[in-house]
């Protein structure tokens, strides 16, 4: 049986060179340091250790909107999602798909470059981040890429991003930043507004499987709108990666409160010794006590439904 990893990372060549020149600071992030991420035939050479893994390509972080102007954030991410589409086509074996890039600095360009990736690239979603150049996800400038994905009936892929002041390396930060990001769109009503709509978020919901209970009682009339009927019934709606790093216990608090339909296997590679990550993910998802048919689910049915993948 195939598996299909919806949320791997890359930083194509031509788009990391190209950043590099308009902004040396992206030097910084951890994943440059990562060869696998950078270096395409280090990343063949360990995926060939998983041959039954299939790779959802995404352009990793840093965000466009945190280091460059609007207009070398447009070329930057066209560059960087023609290459993720030559990807695809050339290695079908490895990369079943791929992650529009967006220039969220500039939405106006970002809903071109969607319909660009989507019609001409055949890419299947969009990614954003929990906040964009430090606005939070409910802004309304951002509800015409919401509408637009809802159009398409494709995901919208949120990974976590922080500010200076919540900053722990990834650690607390960005669960933290992640569910704040779901809150603000359910409180939007943005599933009410777009029900069809598709958000997945990186590493398992964060915080809001563990919280649910609390969701649950803490969501007074006062502090939600009067037309926002069932709010906790709205976090369910999003889809979510197994991005735990093998813990099962993690996935089984997602699992009772998301349930199987809106898990999907996700594993954060290429990070970690080896691509570790990935072995420690089939494992967890192996350990996890549901059925059979419900870890195939996970492990590829979901992905194949969610983007229509002809598989």
């Amino acid at each position: 049986m195939f598996k299909i990893d919806v949320f791997s990372h890359i930083l194509p060549e031509k788009y990391l060179e190209l950043y590099r020149k308009k902004s040396p600071a992206v030097d910084d992030q951890v994943e440059v340091t990562n060869r696998a991420v950078i270096n395409l035939e280090t990343r063949l050479r360990l995926m060939d250790r998983y041959p039954d893994v299939l790779e959802v390509l995404t352009v990793s972080q840093p965000p466009l909107e945190k280091f460059v102007k609007p207009a070398d954030a447009v070329e930057l991410a066209k560059i960087a999602n023609d290459e993720l589409a030559e990807l695809v086509d050339k290695y079908p074996d490895k990369f079943i798909a791929a992650v529009a890039c967006l220039p969220m600095n500039d939405v106006d360009a970002a809903l071109e470059e969607t319909d660009r990736a989507i019609k001409q690239l055949g890419m299947k979603g969009v990614q954003i981040y929990s906040r964009i150049a430090g606005e939070t996800l409910d802004n309304p400038k951002f509800r015409p890429l919401y509408e637009k994905m809802a159009g398409y009936d494709l995901p919208i892929w949120i990974h976590p991003t922080t500010d200076k002041e919540l900053d722990s390396g990834g650690l607390l930060g960005w669960p933290f930043e992640t569910a704040t990001a779901m809150w603000r769109l359910v409180m939007a009503e943005i599933f009410n507004e777009f029900p069809n709509i598709k958000f997945i978020t990186h590493h398992c919901g964060s915080m809001i499987p563990t919280f649910s209970k609390r969701l649950k009682w803490l969501m007074y009339p006062s502090r939600i709108p009067p037309t926002l009927k069932n709010p906790v019934e709205h976090f369910r709606k999003f889809y979510n990666d197994t991005a735990l790093y093998g813990h099962t216990a993690g996935l089984m608090c997602a699992h009772e409160f998301f349930g199987t339909d809106h898990l999907l296997f996700g594993t954060d590679a290429p990070l970690g010794p080896k691509f570790g990550l990935t072995q420690d993910t089939i494992e967890s998802i192996e350990r996890m006590d549901i059925t059979e048919a419900e870890k195939e689910q996970i492990l590829v049915r979901n992905a194949v439904e969610l983007l229509a993948l002809a598989f």
